[in-house]
C-alpha cells in the first residue's frame, strides 16, 4: 500500500515546501506527484496534508508517514550504497559512533593502519552520536559503537579490545601527589573538572564517589581533553582520566597520576555492533587492530 515514493514525496515536500519545487527535485510532473498521493489517501481515508497560502502542512496522518519516512529511506538509501560499493569493488562504509571523549584521540590511532589495511573501505566518525549511541546502532544510522558502557540488546554483540585504569589527575604540588592512592572522601573539598556527561555515566562517580556516599565540593565541565588538562595543570581543579591518555601529556604538562583507591579502578573499551554484521570482513579486520 504504501510505496517507497510516496515517502519520498513526503520527505521532499518537508524539505522543498512545495508541489513544483518537491517534483522538480524527484523529476516528476506536479499532475504524476499529485495523482500518486491522492490515491494514497484514498486508500488510507485520510488527507496527508492541506494547503497553507503557497505552501503546505502536513496532518498528523501525513506527519507520522514523514516520520516513518525519515526512519525507512536513509536506511534503504545506505543499503543501496552499500551494494553498489561491494559491486564496484569498494567493499563499503564504516560508520563509527563514539559515546566516550577520551576514546576519540584512541581511535585515531586505530583508525591509520585499518586505513591501510583496508583502502577501499571509507571510514566516517559519527560525533554527533556521543553519549547516545545505542539508538543510533540499533536504527542503523551508524555501523560500529565505541563504549566504555555496553548496552547489551537482543541484535547486538559487543567485543571488549582493551582495558585501561582510571586515574586521579593532578598538578604538580598538589597535596595528593604525597599520597600512593586517593579515597573518595578526600575529594570532599576538590574542585572536580570532567567532560560533559551525566554523573551517572561518569566513572569517578558511579565507580568511586557515589558507592561511598561522596561528592566533590565543585563539579564543572569542560568538552576538551587540551582544555581540561590545562585547567589542571593550573591548578584550577583536578580531574579524572584513563592512565594511557594522561601518559601522553606527562612531561609536556606540570600534572600528576595518582592511583584511585589501594586496587585501582579499571575498565573495559567495546565496540558494538549489529550481528548481522559482525563476520563482514572489514569488521573483523577493525577488530583485529584494534585489539592490538
Amino acid at each position: 500500500m504504501i510505496e517507497r515514493l510516496h515517502l519520498k514525496i513526503l520527505r521532499s515536500i518537508a524539505e522543498q515546501g512545495t508541489l513544483t519545487l518537491a517534483a522538480k527535485e524527484l523529476n516528476l510532473s506536479q499532475s504524476a506527484l499529485s495523482h500518486g498521493i491522492k490515491k494514497l489517501e484514498s486508500r488510507l481515508g485520510t488527507d496527508l496534508w492541506r494547503k497553507d497560502g503557497r505552501r503546505l502542512r502536513f496532518t498528523p496522518a501525513g506527519e507520522q508517514l514523514l516520520a516513518l519516512a525519515n526512519r525507512v529511506l536513509p536506511q534503504l538509501e545506505h543499503s543501496e550504497q552499500v551494494l553498489q560499493q561491494f559491486a564496484q569493488g569498494q567493499r563499503g562504509n564504516l560508520r563509527i559512533g563514539m559515546e566516550c571523549h577520551p576514546c576519540y584521540r584512541w581511535l585515531l590511532r586505530t583508525i591509520s593502519p585499518f586505513l591501510q589495511d583496508w583502502p577501499m573501505v571509507d571510514v566516517d566518525v559519527k560525533q554527533a552520536f556521543q553519549f547516545g549511541g545505542l539508538g543510533a546502532l540499533l536504527n542503523h544510522d551508524i555501523d560500529m559503537l565505541i563504549t566504555p558502557d555496553p548496552v547489551f540488546k537482543t541484535g547486538l554483540i559487543y567485543i571488549p579490545v582493551f582495558d585501561y585504569e582510571l586515574v586521579l589527575v593532578v598538578a604538580s604540588g598538589h597535596p595528593f601527589t604525597e599520597l600512593v592512592s586517593i579515597k573518595p572522601e578526600m575529594l570532599g573539598q576538590e574542585v572536580l573538572i570532567t567532560y560533559p556527561v551525566e554523573t551517572d555515566r561518569l566513572d569517578i562517580f558511579n565507580l568511586f564517589l557515589q558507592p561511598s556516599g561522596c561528592r566533590p565540593k565543585v563539579h564543572k565541565t569542560i568538552e576538551t581533553t587540551d582544555i581540561l588538562l590545562e585547567m589542571v595543570a593550573a591548578g584550577r581543579g583536578i580531574t579524572a582520566l584513563p592512565r594511557w591518555l594522561v601518559e601522553e601529556y606527562i612531561g609536556t604538562m606540570p600534572i600528576e597520576i595518582i592511583p584511585l583507591s589501594d586496587l585501582g579502578v579499571r575498565k573495559k573499551i567495546h565496540i558494538g555492533v549489529r550481528k548481522e554484521d559482525a563476520d563482514i570482513d572489514y569488521v573483523k579486520g577493525f577488530f583485529d587492530i584494534a585489539r592490538r
